[in-house]
């Protein structure tokens, strides 16, 4: 199975940028849509950018559609989300997620995702 593991997040200003890697390794990132999510607290988990798995395709949630981009490279196993015009209600942990290989899943539905980084916190002050 794939395990996946998230960097880059930290604290920014409103309006700055921030650049969230997700490698992956066990597994060819190649054989999966990857989804990426963020919970802030007392909130329920939310779906934030797609991407299919040759980056044919990509999602957005209204909210950061215009400000986030998400992005992959399979030949280095690595997947991106690039944040720019942050807002303090970014603030969240920020996961990235795959589904079962060759999947294309539900991207509002965390359930249909089956593996999991870590989260990586993002904090935007005012």
């Amino acid at each position: 199975q794939v395990q996946l593991v998230e960097s880059g997040g930290g604290l920014v200003q409103a309006g700055g940028s921030l650049r969230l890697s997700c490698a992956a390794s066990g597994r060819s990132l190649s054989n999966y849509y990857m989804g990426w999510f963020r919970q802030a607290p007392g909130k329920e988990r939310e779906f934030v950018a797609g991407i299919s798995r040759t980056s044919t395709s990509t999602s957005y949630a209204d909210s950061v559609k215009g400000r986030f981009t998400t992005s992959r490279d399979n030949a280095k196993g690595t997947a991106y989300l690039q944040m720019d015009s942050l807002k303090p209600e970014d603030t969240a942990v920020y996961y990235c997620a795959a589904p079962r290989p060759l999947v294309r899943p539900r991207i509002n539905s965390p359930s249909e995702f089956n593996y999991w980084g870590q989260g990586t916190q993002v904090t935007v002050s005012s």
